[in-house]
This record gives structure tokens, sequence and C-alpha cells, in this order.
């Protein structure tokens, strides 16, 4: 009886075990060794002004509990109806990111990133529009993330702090350098872990 007794604990200890263990890796959060992939796709239209459209996947890799890095690149190709031109930029960049609390389904991130871009601008009517460039940013991005399920999270971020200069090409550069929680520039985006 001792034994069938004993033996009924442990498998009923090991059991709660495994459910425990089930139950904290599905309720979401990073780990090391976590991938995620994210982006923007978008599309916009001003009656008679412009059309904007663009898509930036991005992906990252955790190196440790806490920290990601990771790649994102990007095209945006904007056609202005006055004065008839279009604006082509690719951009290609990397980021950081440090989760405060990675293994939950609710934490807070910063993100420190930098991308370069290049640009080519061109006017169908002759306004003196003409022209290819370059430049870079570089952003700090305090954020959320939430997860839905074990794969899926929400996340929202927005622009603390940048800096960006703009170069054409044999023209001298413009720089900005940007303070503050810019509020109307948060951006909201869906992160799917592998």
């Amino acid at each position: 009886m001792k034994k069938v007794l004993l033996s009924a604990v442990a498998i009923f200890a090991f059991a709660f075990a495994n459910a425990q263990e089930v139950e904290t890796t599905d309720n979401g959060g990073f780990a090391k060794g976590n991938v995620f992939v994210s982006g923007a796709v978008s599309f916009s239209s001003e009656k008679d002004v412009q059309n904007t459209f663009v898509i930036a996947p991005k992906a990252g890799y955790f190196v440790s509990d806490n920290i990601a890095v990771g790649l994102q690149v990007g095209y945006t190709t904007t056609k202005y109806d006055t004065p008839d031109a279009t604006d082509n930029t690719f951009s290609v960049g990397a980021f950081g990111r440090y989760y405060f609390t990675p293994a939950s389904k609710f934490s807070l991130f910063g993100d420190l990133g930098f991308t370069y871009d290049n640009y080519d601008r061109e006017s169908l009517a002759g306004f003196g529009y003409n022209g290819k460039g370059d430049g870079f940013t570089v952003a700090i991005k305090p954020g959320i993330n939430y997860f839905l399920s074990n794969h899926f999270s929400l996340e929202a971020s927005v622009a603390a702090l940048s800096y960006e200069t703009t170069k054409p090409d044999g023209g001298s550069s413009s720089d900005r350098f940007f303070v503050g929680g810019d509020w109307t520039n948060v951006s909201f985006g869906v992160i799917y872990k592998f």
C-alpha cells in the first residue's frame, strides 16, 4: 500500500510540474534564442495631392532573455499630383532592444535604431524637384508589448529622441534633432514569435 501511495504521489507531482511548465510557456513572452518578425505595410491616398505606399519588414533575435538585435529594410514610394512628381526611398537599418520584463505577457522595452536612407526624387513637370541623395537616422523609442498568444503580440512605440541628416547629391546636408513624445507618430504593430 505504501508503494502504491508513493507512486501515486510521484505521478501526481510529475503531472503537476509538467502542467506548470506548459502554463508558463503558453502565456507568451520572450526568451534567449527567440526570433521574431514584424514590419509595416501601408497605403495612403489624399485626393488630388498624393498617394503613398510603404513596405518595411523587420526581424529580430534574442541574444539573451532581455536583449534583442535585428535588421530592417523599407521601401516607400510617393506619387504627388501637384506638381507631378515621384519620391522613392529605400532604407536599411539595424536595431537593438532591451526588454524590462521579457518573460511576461506585458513588457516594456527601449529601442535604439540606426537607418540609412537612399532617395530618388523626380519631377515629371520640370519643377526642379529632381534629385538623388542619402541620409541616416538614429532614434531611441520606448514601447510596450502585449502577447495575445504564445506566438502573436501587439506592439506600440513612440519616437522620443532622434537625429536625422539628409544630403542631396551635390548639395549641402540638412540636419534635424528631435526630443519629446511625438504622439502623432505612435506606431502600432503585430509581432510573430518563432
